[in-house]
């Protein structure tokens, strides 16, 4: 789950991070009244969503009056915001964060983020703020400084010093208000359960002290259920409706931009089936895993939710029974059928507990465009094919 920049900013100040004064404002006038009660005499107008690259798309101005003020959140409040993170669909801008300026002497990088390789947090810094920080891996990664922090002993001096050091702070009070700083982010990255807390531009001032001049959170959904005060703060209007939908009935679902829809249960065999339609020549149009606990109800909904997208030519439905036993999967096809105009070809492939007696339920039912597969790889390749109109 993400948040927005406001947001983070509010959970940086409970921790004692600096940031700039900022207010959130959901209209024009409101825009106006909080960089009057902010004082000026430089404001910054940032639009609020879920995605970095803002700034290059227009989401980030400097206003040098309150009559600019007005003009840019004016511009801001109901546009359609496009950067590199939101596609080319872009994001409705619902909200603008009016925000203090700042005496800005050098602009760094800074995150908290889970290394996966290496099984534990890593901070992660450059000189290079402001920019995108997967050019400056690409282009000059010497200038990425990477502190792996074992979270069985947390943050500790060392990690410090090797941050500071790798960032060329030579200073001694600087050396000590960075250290403070990424002190600071660890701790809020552990206690909240985050899974990346990235800040770019952190912002070193002329009196040597560091700000958060952005924000930005992402947190584990697994671990929402103890973070009440961080659910609180989930803005739905940000994200797919469809997997927001998806997940009322237990469903995990993402959207992806290919044509072989995909339904499956168990998250890794579902990354197996996608490997498995790209392998033959296709593209999935999602990722469908329907849980150990599907039944025909949470099935027919899988279907309409898969049949929204207009891109989709083909389903292919691939289960493999254990937990969840294939005679349900079945009969939740019918019932999709009989719920939702599935005008597209369905390739079916059921193994494992009761797939005789779901082959049996779903020969006897006459379903028009279902196509059996045997196995993973024929039924991927039927996918395939009935997707490009071929069978």
């Amino acid at each position: 789950m993400n948040i927005h920049e406001y947001q983070a900013k509010q959970i940086f100040r409970e921790y004692g991070i600096p940031t700039p004064k900022g207010k959130i404002a959901f209209s024009v006038d409101e825009a106006v009244e909080n960089a009057k009660e902010l004082g000026g005499p430089i404001w910054v107008v940032k639009a609020q969503i879920h995605a970095g690259g803002r700034g290059l798309g227009g989401g980030v101005k400097l206003a040098k009056s309150l009559d600019e003020v007005r003009k840019l959140a004016d511009e801001m409040l109901g546009m359609t915001l496009v950067t590199h993170q939101t596609g080319p669909e872009g994001k409705l801008v619902q909200k603008v964060y009016i925000e203090d300026g700042v005496d800005i002497k050098d602009e760094f990088y800074l995150s908290v983020v889970l290394d996966r390789k290496l099984e534990m947090p890593i901070i992660m810094a450059s000189t290079e703020g402001g920019m995108d920080i997967e050019s400056v891996a690409e282009k000059t990664p010497e200038k990425i400084v990477v502190v792996p922090v074992d979270p069985t002993i947390g943050f500790q001096a060392f990690h410090g010093r090797s941050l500071a050091f790798g960032l060329g702070i030579s200073d001694k009070m600087e050396q000590k208000n960075i250290i403070g700083f990424a002190q600071k982010l660890y701790k809020l990255y552990m206690d909240k359960d985050a899974e990346l807390i990235e800040i770019n531009p952190l912002v070193r001032t002329g009196d040597g002290e560091f700000i958060a001049l952005d924000g930005k959170m992402g947190f584990d959904n697994s671990a929402l259920g103890r973070q009440p005060e961080i659910l609180a703060m989930r803005d739905l209007s940000e994200e797919d409706p469809d997997e927001v939908e998806a997940a009322k009935y237990g469903l995990s679902y993402v959207a992806l931009d290919g044509e072989i829809g995909c339904m499956v249960n168990g998250a890794g065999l579902a990354m197996g089936t996608m490997d498995t339609i790209n392998h033959m020549g296709g593209t999935p149009a999602n990722f469908l895993d329907v849980g150990g606990s599907a039944n025909a109800q949470t099935v027919s909904k899988g279907f309409e939710i898969i049949l929204k997208n207009p891109k989709v030519k083909a389903i292919f439905v691939n289960i493999f029974g254990g937990i969840v036993r294939c005679d349900r999967i079945a009969n939740g096809i019918i019932e999709a059928t009989k719920t939702t105009d599935v005008n597209v070809p369905v390739i079916v492939r059921l193994d494992g507990t009761n797939a005789p007696e779901a082959a049996e339920i779903l020969k006897n039912a006459n379903i028009p465009n279902l196509i059996v597969g045997n196995d993973l790889g024929d039924g991927a390749k039927k996918a395939v094919a009935a997707a490009k109109g071929e069978i």
